[in-house]
């Protein structure tokens, strides 16, 4: 069986961070492992509160992983602080795991901020050469590549400065910004549009980490990059569409609607 490994900040309401991440690792058929970086008290309204682990033990979690099980892929989601950023890379240099995505996640669905605004700058500097492939936002594309985006024209730019920070392949997701439901992935020689219809729902907490989880999951499995964005937009507009009305604010998607309609197909769990 294929190993994932989350490195991210939990979400107690179970839609988004850590919990989202396990959950879609299984929905793909893989062992979903996690080491967390932030306990963060938020449900689909608001974020309460964060509290960082210690860098100490973050980079004991991941020799944890190392020293025993190995991994296929990884997924980065939050790393709120340059402490934590530096521990992260210090321990990515050391073990240089393959398929590395990170999701550079700076704010929550409703806008509270996971990130201080002081550490774009470590980001950039300490974990975007890091990746095989980065997914931010158009928000979070903006902040790191200093760029308006405001069409899909934009985001090929943005695209393209990002890139030249040292990570493999970048994907900027249009979602509700860009006038056409569009994502971008650049590969430093291709551009390559994934365009889905909107679908009409306030229940998307935990999108980003769905998508960039389900990315890992797929490049575990062997699929080059473009077809493991391909299989992970098809999941993510799957979980969305049947998304969960479940609290008050932006509920969570649906991670599991179609492996409990058909079950897991092709998985190879040896």
């Amino acid at each position: 069986m294929k190993k994932v490994l989350s490195i991210a900040g939990s979400d107690c309401s179970g839609g988004a961070g850590i919990q989202a991440d396990l959950k879609t690792f299984s929905a793909h058929g893989v062992f979903g492992m996690s080491v967390i970086v932030s306990v963060v008290a938020e449900n689909t309204s608001r974020v309460i509160d964060i509290q960082d682990v210690n860098p100490d033990m973050i980079k004991k979690q991941i020799d944890s992983i190392y020293e025993d099980i190995g991994t296929d892929a990884v997924k980065i989601g939050m790393l709120s602080t340059p402490e934590c950023m530096k521990a992260v890379s210090l321990k990515l240099q050391e073990y240089k795991p393959k398929n590395v995505v990170i999701d550079p996640v700076m704010y929550a669905k409703n806008g509270c901020p996971l990130m201080d605004p002081n550490s774009v700058a470590s980001l950039i500097e300490l974990i975007i050469p890091n990746a095989d492939i980065l997914t931010p936002n158009v928000p979070e594309a903006e902040r790191i590549s200093g760029l308006k985006i405001k069409t899909i024209y934009d985001m090929e730019k943005a695209a393209d400065i990002i890139k030249n920070m040292g990570c493999k392949s970048v994907l900027i997701k249009g979602g509700e910004h860009i006038t056409d439901a569009v994502d971008v992935l650049y590969d430093g020689n291709k551009f390559y549009h994934y365009r889905t219809r909107k679908i009409k729902t306030k229940n998307t907490h935990g999108t980003g980490c769905t998508l960039s989880s389900a990315i890992a999951s797929n490049l575990a499995l062997g699929f080059r990059i473009d077809e493991a964005v391909k299989r992970s937009k098809d999941y993510i507009t799957m979980a969305i569409e049947h998304s969960l009305e479940i609290g008050k604010g932006n509920g969570p998607t649906n991670h599991f609607y179609e492996l409990y309609l058909n079950g897991l197909k092709e998985v190879d769990f040896k």
